[in-house]
């Protein structure tokens, strides 16, 4: 190419670069200008029996917008207000850079709520003013639609709890979860050895390895008698995953492994705390059923840890616990990296829920997401703006609306707000908590 036609070339294409540019700017529809959005303002709503507790939290910004977040179930809602004075005068588009400013007030469990729920509502926010959906904000989706898990109310008659999950399939459900504990044999003299006074319930605030608890051969026996009928009623082409097996110790958890080996169990879920991998991994390399942990994680870092250990099979975080969506989404790349598929644990109000839909969505390792409040009848009508229901047999159809897809319905939630608190009232009283925040000298 000559000089001139390639300089010519060059001009022409900056020229054109920047008529693209300002054709962009003029054609593509945002909810306002992005890159000066700022927040102004945080509040809640308080919503109660959902079926757990669960605060809404709003972020405003100075362009109108608002943007939905949720403080995990049964957290403080103090854990987001706490935040408020270092979010205002931020542009809610940067997330990233917001949720690092943030993350260090964050911890495992529910003591996350306030940061989780914040990156939710930023990214609510960011997807509306560049009005598109969150998932696409992440990198687009793998799928159109989540498979769906749900909670199911326990019975201590496997012909009853058989039958109620048995429903679970008629009702659509393609997974199917079940609580199994000791306390369906605690009382059956000959089950369940411990220190005289010590049961399931005053064992509940010890760590699972120094309660003195262990369950004997005839207790074993039993539970597996138990899952045995419901196996037979619900089928066996069908995954059966299992939760909440009570505070016993690691050879107890490795025996009742290998007696439920024939039932063909998806995964065994927090048989001891997650904060003991080489104690998981024990279990995991002696029995032959997934083991599966994860929901009252903070941040990727322990995930990578289990995962890169092999400790257990199936990782499942909580959104509302993990780290947010993106956090969230990091995590299933990591731990895909190793070969471990991410479930996701949520029990909360459909705010949290859409946040959940858009993450599993962008994120390919992805299996299956928990539905905790498919029996509470309002649920579905605490938030407008869907187009499509909410989940409809055992799945959750990702919306193409910006941001989460979904608003608070005032109405209902109204309803169901916690005795003496109000619907997004004022916080005029954390506007200017100040500290210094720096980790580091």
């Amino acid at each position: 190419m000559k000089r001139r036609g390639f300089l010519g070339g060059l001009a022409a294409g900056a020229f054109w670069a920047e008529e693209t540019i300002q054709a962009y700017q003029g054609n593509v529809k945002t909810a306002g200008k992005p890159s000066e959005l700022k927040i102004t303002d945080l509040r809640f709503a308080h919503i109660i029996g959902a079926p757990m507790r669960a605060p809404i939290i709003r972020i405003d910004t100075n362009q109108g917008i608002s943007g939905y977040g949720e403080v995990r179930d049964g957290a403080s809602v103090t854990y987001a207000l706490i935040l408020k004075s270092r979010l205002i005068g931020e542009n809610p588009c940067n997330v990233d850079k917001v949720f690092r400013k943030i993350k260090q007030f964050g911890f495992h469990a529910r003591q996350a709520g306030g940061v989780c729920g914040v990156e939710m509502a930023l990214w609510d926010l960011a997807g509306k003013a560049y009005n598109v959906p969150a998932y696409q904000l992440l990198g687009g989706k793998f799928r159109d639609k989540i498979r769906l898990y749900c909670d199911t109310t326990e019975s201590h008659d496997p012909k009853v709890y058989g039958e109620r999950l048995r429903k679970r399939r008629e009702e659509g459900f393609t997974w199917l979860k079940m609580d199994l504990g000791i306390d369906l044999v605690e009382q059956t003299p000959g089950c369940v050895t411990a220190p005289l006074g010590v049961t399931q319930r005053t064992a509940g605030l010890t760590p699972h390895m120094f309660t003195g608890m262990e369950i004997t051969d005839k207790g074993i026996g039993l539970m597996c008698d138990y899952v045995a009928q419901i196996r037979e009623m619900v089928g066996w082409d069908i995954p059966l995953s299992a939760d909440h097996f009570g505070h016993i110790g690691v050879n107890s958890c490795i025996r009742l492994g290998k007696g439920l080996t024939k039932f063909n169990m998806a995964w065994l879920e927090d048989m001891i705390p997650w904060t003991e991998t080489e104690q998981l991994k024990e279990i995991k390399e002696a029995i032959d059923i997934p083991l599966c942990t994860g929901e009252d994680i903070y941040l990727k870092e322990p995930f990578i840890h289990l995962a890169k250990n092999h400790a257990v099979d199936v990782l499942h975080p909580d959104l509302a616990t993990s780290g947010g969506l993106l956090e969230t989404k990091k995590i299933g790349d990591a731990l895909m990296e190793y070969g471990h598929p991410m479930a996701m644990h949520f029990a909360g109000t459909p705010i949290s829920f859409m946040a959940n839909v858009h993450c599993a969505a962008a994120t390919e390792n992805f299996l299956v997401l928990e539905h905790h409040s498919v029996d509470v009848p309002w649920w579905k009508d605490l938030v407008k703006g869907n187009d499509q229901p909410l989940s409809e047999k055992g799945w959750a159809v990702v919306p193409d609306k910006p941001g989460l897809g979904v608003e608070p319905n005032a109405d209902e939630v109204k309803k169901h707000l916690a005795p003496g608190t109000g619907y997004f009232d004022p916080s005029d009283s954390w506007n200017n908590e100040r500290s210094w925040d720096r980790l580091y000298s």
